[in-house]
């Protein structure tokens, strides 16, 4: 069933997570189309790991929509130095939300997963029905497996209860807002922010983790947007949707785009003792192209606007 709900201008919609990557960039494509009624609350504001805050919250609120983008993230290292922040923090936020928006009878839920989900080793590009068919990359079982329960909670309550809920499967996000730090950040960020205080600094060589051969899929995080919108409104089933481009490049070819938009002149160095973590991540999106979305952004014309952003943010970026 390919069916969505009808939201006016004026609806409450509440974005939680709208500080972040994926919740900043939905801000601003909901407020792009018109819509006046956002619900909005940072972390001091709304403690989502509580659940009598989160249940106050919806029964004061009465979103009509929700859409879900909060959650613990990071990168490799992060995953491997705080399993148990990633793992419990993601379980009580999922819990928390998606049980409250059920009980306050929100209209349309959308959860928004990650391509982290998926077995390491799964067959290219990975379907939607490969989930729970291997074992998981290790360096982020703990955020995947909490993802994954999220999943199944709404599935559960949809089974349930009717609880129109939907789950949007991303793949690795970047743009405006982005987390630059070194030791928690995702690979896209933080090679641009290496390879830019390499120039800065006139540094000889830039050292990369891994062996480069790691193959990855990038969608810009407002390109993400537009799709979470589009289903939102067009898509109601339990079914599990992928998004991203279906294509990808390696993370050598990814640092050589990044060196040539900053315009370094200098070399990349392969640490080989670093870990490369999955083999290949590309996302099978012929699901999402069958309801009629396709991204519009290209990589490299997203690194361009991303690095634009972060030499222009430099300040406020999440260093």
């Amino acid at each position: 069933m390919n069916s969505g709900v009808d939201l006016s201008r004026d609806a409450p919609i509440y974005v939680a997570g709208h500080r972040g990557l994926v919740g900043s960039a939905l801000v601003r494509a909901l407020s792009a189309q018109g819509y006046r009624n956002l619900l909005l609350r940072t972390h001091a504001e709304l403690d989502l790991t509580d659940q009598l805050e989160v249940r106050r919250f919806f029964e004061e609120t009465r979103p009509q929509a929700v859409i879900m983008a909060a959650a613990r993230v990071g990168g490799i290292h992060a995953n491997n130095s705080r399993p148990a922040e990633f793992i419990r923090d993601n379980l009580l936020i999922q819990d928390n939300v998606i049980d409250s928006a059920h009980r306050a009878g929100v209209g349309k839920f959308v959860f928004l997963g990650s391509s982290c989900i998926y077995p390491k080793l799964a067959p290219q590009p990975i379907k939607e029905e490969y989930l729970l068919t291997g074992p998981l990359e290790p360096t982020n079982e703990w955020y995947a497996i909490a993802k994954i329960a999220g999943v199944k909670m709404c599935q559960a309550f949809r089974r349930e209860y009717g609880f129109k809920a939907i789950s949007l499967m991303p793949t690795n996000l970047y743009g405006p807002g982005d987390n630059f730090d070194l030791q928690n950040s995702h690979v896209l960020p933080a090679l641009i922010r290496k390879i830019h205080e390499a120039k800065t600094r006139g540094d000889a060589e830039v050292v990369v983790w891994g062996t480069g051969a790691p193959r990855r899929e990038f969608l810009h995080v407002d390109d993400l947007a537009e799709a979470v919108l589009h289903l939102l409104r067009t898509y109601d089933d339990e079914a599990i949707v992928n998004i991203g481009w279906g294509e990808d490049v390696t993370i050598r070819e990814l640092a050589e785009m990044i060196v040539s938009v900053v315009d370094y002149k200098g070399r990349l160095a392969f640490d080989t003792s670093k870990p490369d973590g999955t083999p290949r991540k590309l996302l099978d999106v012929q699901r999402l192209r069958g309801l009629n979305w396709r991204p519009k952004i290209p990589l490299r014309s997203g690194i361009e606007q991303t690095y634009a952003w972060y030499r222009e943010n430099f300040t406020d970026a999440r260093l």
